[in-house]
C-alpha cells in the first residue's frame, strides 16, 4: 500500500467507479479510482414493487435488489426496494427509466449528485486534506481508504498550490466580434490573434500541456471562448487538452431560463471539464460579489464540486447540505416533494401566513442613529427554536405566546445550519480584531458573503414549492418567531428611552440623546439578548441617516430606501439609484458623488449648506452631459427581458432593443440582459450590441438629464428640496452663498431667498438635536 496526502480536487464517474483527482503535497496530480456502488429506493403498493423487482431483473445492468426499512422524514420507518448499482456512471439513466416506467411509485436518494453522496460516505468535500491508501505499486491506481484530515468548518484551512490560467477575449463577444485572446500565467500576460486558428491552438496546446493548470478561469468562457475554441479545434483537426482526464468528455450543459422568487433568471450554457476546473466570471452566479474565495468556501461547505458550485444559485447551495446531513442522518431524500400544506381556514390563514416585521420609518434626516441587527436572524430562529419541516406541529400553539410549537427532537434544518451559523459569527468576530493588512481579512470577508447568501436562501427554501425538504408551515412559523422577537426587541428599546425610527425583519433603527457611542448601546444589545435569546449586534452609529419616501407619494415612507454616514466614514445605501442595475454608470457615478459631498459636512446640522456645492457639482456634469464628455459607455441603460418578444404588447425599451437585435441574428432568451442607449425619434432607442456605435449627437439628452435629477434629488431631498426647486436652482445658475443658516434650517428656506416662492417642504423640518445636545 502507499500513502497519499493532498488536496481533493474533482470527483466524477468513471467507467470503473469514481474517478477522483488529488493536488498531491508533492506537487503531484494523482489521477485515482475507486469502487464506489450507488443505491436508490423506490417505495408504493407492494404489488408495484414486485413487477419493479421483476423490471431491474431483467435488466442486464449489475445490480443488487433487496427488501429493507428506511426513515422518512415525514411518515417515520419506511419499507422499501434498495436497488443497488455497481457503476455510478449508469446509476442515472437506469434510475430516469424507472421512474418513467413506474410513475406511480415514489423514488428515494434517486438524483442526488455523486459529490454529495461520496461527501456523506466518507467525510470529504472539495478542496479538503485528506490521506488515501492505495494499492502497492499502482500509486496512481485504486483506492483502498480515504480519510480526511481537515473539516469544512475550519477557519484557517491549508490552501492549496493551484496553477491557474486566465483567458479571456479583447472585446465583450456580444457587442463585437473578438480579433485575439488574452492569456495569462505565472505573471504573464500576452494577447494572441485568433487568426490563424491553427497558431492559436498550438500555442494554446503548449501551454496547456506545460503548465497543467488546475483552474481555467475565463471570461465568457462558457457562452463563447470555449465553444469557440472546440470549433475551431475540430475544423482544424488539431486537438486542444482542455481536459486533463483525456479518457472523460467535456460536459456541455444548455442555456436555460426559470422562474423564481418573483423573477425571470436566466443561465447561460455552460462548459465542464474533467481533472481540472472552468469557471466563467461572466457566468458564475456571485464572482463579482465574493470572488474565487468565496466559491472555494462554498464548495467546502456545499460539497458540490468547484466548477458546479460556481454556477448555481445559492439555495441549490443549502439543498446540497441538507441533503448530505439527511444520508448522515439515515434520511431518504425524496425525488419529488411530498408534502402538501395542511388545511387552513381564512383566520388562521391570515393569521399564519403575515411574513416579516415591518415597522415604517419616520421620513426624514435623523442624526446619532444606531442600527442594530440580529445575526441572520431568520436562521438563528431555525437553530434556536429547532423549526424545520419535520419538526412543527400543525394547528398547535403556545398558549402564552401564540407561537407554533415544535418537537424536541433536533431537526434536519437545525442540524443543517448550526454549524454554519457558528463559523460565520467567528469569521466575522475574527475580522474586528484583524489588522487591516491581514492577508486573510480577503478570505474571511468573501466567506463571509457567501455564508451570507446561504443563510438567506435557506428561509426561501423552506417554503419553496419543489424544495425537497420544504413546509410552508415551517416557513410561516420563522416568520411568526422573527415578528414576536422584533416586538421585543422594540420594547426593550422603549423601555430604555429609545426612539425607534425604523424596523425591517431583523433590524432596528433607535436613537437617545446621549446615545452615540457603542459603549452607551452596549446595555440596549445586554437587554434585548437576554429577553430575546438571539445574537444581536451594533452594525454601526451614523452620524445621519435619511430615510427616503415613495416616488409618488412623498407623504408615504418606503421600508427599504435610505441612505446614512456611519461615524467610521462609510456610507450605506439602501433602494437608490446607486444600487440599481439599470442606471447609468454616469448616473450613479454622480450620485455617488454627491453622497460623498454630503458625507463631508461636519455632522447633520451643516448638510443644509452643501446644497450650493451640491448645484455647482450637478451644474459641471451636466455640461459634460451636454459638451459631449460623458463616454458612451457610461451611459448605458441595463434591462433585463422579462418575457419573450412576442409576449409583448406594448414594447417596452428593452424589448424595443431586443428586436433590434433579433434583426440582426442576435438573439436574446427571457432573463438576459439587454444594453441600450436613450436616443431621440422612433424608436427612442437603441441596442449597445448594434454595431456601428451611434453617433453621439443622436442621444436623448432630455431623457439623461431627467434621470440625473432625479437620482440627485433621491439624495437632497431629505434638506427639503423638491424636484422643481433642484432644476430651478442648477439651470438658473444660483452662485451666489445664501445668508446664514439659522440653526435648525432647511434648504427650503435657503431656496426661499432667491425669490422662488417656496411652500412647505413635504417631508417636514429636518430631524436634528438641539445644540445643546451636543
Amino acid at each position: 500500500m502507499t500513502e497519499l496526502t493532498g488536496w481533493l480536487l474533482d470527483l466524477y464517474a468513471g467507467k470503473q467507479g469514481v474517478t477522483l483527482w488529488l493536488l498531491g503535497r508533492d506537487g503531484r496530480r494523482h489521477c485515482l479510482v475507486q469502487p464506489f456502488p450507488l443505491t436508490f429506493y423506490a417505495s408504493g403498493p407492494t404489488s408495484e414493487l414486485r413487477l419493479l423487482w421483476k423490471w431491474f431483473s431483467s435488466r442486464p445492468e449489475p445490480l443488487h435488489l433487496a427488501r429493507t426499512e428506511r426513515r422518512d422524514l415525514f411518515s417515520g420507518p419506511t419499507p422499501v426496494l434498495a436497488i443497488e448499482v455497481q457503476s455510478p456512471a449508469l446509476q442515472p439513466g437506469l434510475f430516469h427509466a424507472a421512474a418513467q416506467a413506474f410513475p406511480a411509485l415514489s423514488f428515494y436518494d434517486a438524483d442526488i449528485p455523486l459529490a454529495l453522496q461520496y461527501a456523506a460516505a466518507f467525510g470529504v468535500f472539495p478542496l479538503g486534506y485528506i490521506r488515501l491508501d492505495v494499492e502497492q505499486g499502482q500509486q496512481d491506481g485504486r483506492i483502498r481508504s480515504i480519510t480526511p484530515l481537515n473539516s469544512p468548518w475550519d477557519l484557517d484551512p491549508d490552501p492549496p498550490p493551484l496553477r491557474v490560467l486566465m483567458l479571456e477575449p479583447d472585446c465583450d463577444p456580444a457587442h463585437a466580434a473578438p480579433q485575439g485572446i488574452f492569456i495569462s500565467y505565472d505573471g504573464h500576460r500576452y494577447c494572441q490573434p485568433l487568426e490563424p486558428a491553427r497558431a492559436l491552438l498550438v500555442n494554446l496546446r503548449s501551454i496547456l500541456e506545460r503548465q497543467d493548470p488546475d483552474l481555467v478561469l475565463t471570461a465568457w468562457g462558457d457562452t463563447w471562448l470555449l465553444p469557440r475554441l472546440l470549433e475551431l479545434s475540430q475544423a482544424t483537426g488539431l486537438p486542444l487538452p482542455l481536459n486533463r482526464d483525456p479518457l472523460a468528455a467535456i460536459t456541455r450543459k444548455e442555456q436555460r431560463t426559470y422562474y423564481a422568487y418573483g423573477q425571470v433568471i436566466y443561465r447561460g450554457a455552460q462548459v465542464h471539464l474533467a481533472g481540472r476546473w472552468h469557471v466563467d466570471t461572466y457566468n458564475a452566479v456571485m464572482y463579482h460579489d465574493y470572488g474565487m474565495e468565496g466559491i472555494f468556501e462554498l464548495a467546502r461547505l456545499t460539497a458540490l464540486p468547484v466548477q458546479t458550485v460556481a454556477r448555481v444559485s445559492p439555495g441549490t447551495g443549502i439543498s446540497s447540505m441538507q441533503i448530505i446531513t439527511a444520508l448522515r442522518q439515515g434520511v431518504l431524500v425524496p425525488w419529488h416533494k411530498q408534502q402538501v400544506e395542511s388545511d387552513k381556514t381564512v383566520l388562521d390563514l391570515i393569521r399564519s401566513d403575515m411574513g416579516g416585521m415591518v415597522y415604517q420609518p419616520t421620513i426624514g434626516l435623523h442624526a446619532d442613529v444606531a442600527e442594530i441587527d440580529f445575526v441572520s436572524m431568520y436562521p438563528s430562529v431555525m437553530a434556536h427554536f429547532n423549526i424545520s419541516p419535520e419538526t412543527i406541529l400543525p394547528g398547535q400553539r403556545d398558549p402564552q405566546t401564540g407561537l407554533p410549537l415544535t418537537r424536541p427532537e433536533p431537526g434536519l434544518v437545525p442540524l443543517t445550519l448550526e454549524p454554519l451559523l457558528k463559523k460565520r459569527i467567528a469569521l466575522k468576530s475574527a475580522l474586528l480584531t484583524l489588522p487591516s493588512w491581514d492577508p486573510r481579512r480577503r478570505r474571511y470577508k468573501a466567506a463571509v458573503s457567501a455564508h451570507k447568501w446561504l443563510l438567506v436562501t435557506c428561509f426561501g427554501y423552506l417554503g419553496y414549492k419543489n424544495a425537497r425538504f420544504g413546509r410552508i408551515e415551517a416557513h410561516e412559523a420563522v416568520t411568526a418567531y422573527g415578528r414576536e422577537i422584533l416586538l421585543r426587541a422594540k420594547e426593550a428599546a422603549e423601555d430604555l428611552g429609545f426612539e425607534v425610527l425604523h424596523m425591517y425583519v431583523d433590524g432596528m433603527w433607535v436613537k437617545k440623546p446621549g446615545c452615540a457611542t457603542p459603549a452607551s448601546l452596549q446595555p440596549l444589545l445586554d437587554l434585548i439578548l437576554d429577553r430575546t435569546g438571539l445574537p444581536i449586534a451594533l452594525d454601526g452609529i451614523y452620524r445621519w441617516v435619511a430615510f427616503l419616501p415613495s416616488r409618488t407619494n412623498a407623504r408615504v415612507p418606503v421600508a427599504n430606501r435610505y441612505f446614512g454616514l456611519f461615524q467610521s466614514g462609510e456610507i450605506k445605501v439602501r433602494g437608490i439609484e446607486l444600487r440599481r442595475r439599470d442606471t447609468p454608470s454616469f448616473i450613479s457615478g454622480v450620485q455617488k458623488e454627491l453622497l460623498q459631498l454630503l458625507a463631508g459636512a461636519a455632522d447633520a446640522s451643516a448638510l443644509p449648506a452643501c446644497f450650493l456645492a451640491a448645484c455647482a457639482l450637478l451644474r459641471r456634469r451636466l455640461s459634460d452631459l451636454h459638451a459631449g464628455r460623458v463616454p458612451l459607455e457610461q451611459l448605458i441603460v441595463r434591462q433585463t427581458l422579462s418575457r419573450t418578444l412576442e409576449e409583448y404588447h406594448t414594447p417596452s425599451p428593452a424589448a424595443r432593443a431586443a428586436r433590434q437585435l433579433s434583426a440582426v441574428g442576435k438573439n436574446l432568451r427571457p432573463g438576459q440582459a439587454v444594453r441600450l442607449l436613450y436616443i431621440r425619434g422612433e424608436p427612442g432607442v437603441v441596442a449597445w450590441d448594434l454595431l456601428p456605435q451611434p453617433d453621439p449627437k443622436t442621444l436623448d439628452l432630455a431623457q439623461y438629464e431627467k434621470l440625473l435629477f432625479r437620482a440627485a434629488h433621491t439624495i437632497l431631498e431629505p434638506l427639503g428640496v423638491t424636484l422643481a426647486q433642484l432644476v430651478d436652482a442648477v439651470k438658473d445658475g444660483v452662485r451666489s452663498p445664501p445668508l446664514p443658516f439659522s440653526y435648525p434650517a432647511t434648504i427650503t428656506a435657503c431656496l426661499g431667498i432667491f425669490g422662488r416662492g417656496v411652500g412647505a417642504p413635504a417631508m417636514g423640518e429636518l430631524s436634528l438635536p438641539s445644540p445643546d445636545s451636543r
